[in-house]
C-alpha cells in the first residue's frame, strides 16, 4: 500500500471529502473493493445525517467516514488499518512523480528517477559482489561473503523484474537478501546446480 493512501491528504481521504461535498457516494467507491461497498455505502448515509447537527457532529462525522473507507480499503489488500495518518508526511520522491505524470500526462520525470535509481542500486550492488569476488578463494568466510553478494544482486533484480511487471496495486511483495534484505525467496535460474552454485563453490574452499 503507498504510504500515503491511510494520510488525511491522501487519495482515499480527499475522494471522501470530495464525495461528502458532491453528496455522491459512488465518486469513493472504486476506492474500495466490492465486497467493502455496503459498509461504505451505510456509513455516507449516517454521516449525511450526522454533517446537519452542527460544526463539532459534522467533525467527528467527517472523520468517521474517513477512518472507515481506509480500513476497508486496506482490507481490501489484506492490510491492517493502523489510524490515519497526518497530512504532509513525507512519501519520497516517487509518489509526488507519479502523481505529476498523472496530472500531466507525461512520465518523464518519473522515469528519470526510477531509472537513476535502479542504475546506482545495480552498481552498488554489483561493485559489492566484485569486491568480495577477489577473496573469494582465501576461505569458507571469504566465499561465503561472495555468496551472499552474489545472491543478494540476482534476487534484488528479479524483485525489481517482478515489481516492473505487477498487476496492480499492491499486488508485489519485493524481498531483499543479504545486508539490505531478508531472506531470497525465489532462486534464480541455474541456483544450486552442481556445477556452479554456491555449494560446489564451498565445497571447493573448505576451511
Amino acid at each position: 500500500m503507498p504510504p500515503h493512501c491511510d494520510s488525511l491528504d491522501g487519495p482515499v481521504v480527499t475522494a471522501a471529502r470530495r464525495a461528502l461535498e458532491a453528496d455522491d457516494v459512488n465518486l469513493l467507491l472504486p476506492y474500495v473493493h466490492t465486497e467493502g461497498e455496503d459498509e461504505v455505502r451505510d456509513v455516507f448515509a449516517l454521516v449525511r445525517t450526522a454533517r446537519r447537527e452542527g460544526v463539532t457532529a459534522r467533525e467527528v462525522a467527517d472523520r468517521l467516514l474517513f477512518e472507515t473507507v481506509v480500513r476497508v480499503h486496506r482490507a481490501g489488500e489484506g492490510a491492517p488499518f493502523t489510524g490515519l495518518k497526518p497530512a504532509g508526511l513525507d512519501v519520497g520522491p516517487a509518489i509526488p512523480l507519479a502523481e505529476q505524470a498523472l496530472a500531466d500526462g507525461d512520465a518523464t520525470a518519473l522515469v528519470a528517477l526510477l531509472t537513476e535509481e535502479v542504475r546506482a542500486e545495480a552498481e552498488r550492488r554489483l561493485g559489492v559482489a566484485t569486491a568480495a569476488a577477489e577473496d573469494v578463494h582465501d576461505g569458507v568466510p571469504q566465499a561465503r561473503r561472495w555468496v551472499e553478494a552474489m545472491l543478494s544482486l540476482q534476487v534484488w533484480a528479479h524483485g525489481v523484474h517482478q515489481a516492473v511487471h505487477a498487476g496492480g496495486h499492491g499486488d508485489v511483495h519485493v524481498g531483499g537478501h543479504g545486508e539490505n534484505g531478508g531472506g531470497h525467496t525465489h532462486e534464480p535460474a541455474g541456483h544450486g546446480r552442481a556445477d556452479r552454485g554456491p555449494a560446489a563453490l564451498l565445497r571447493d574452499h573448505p576451511e
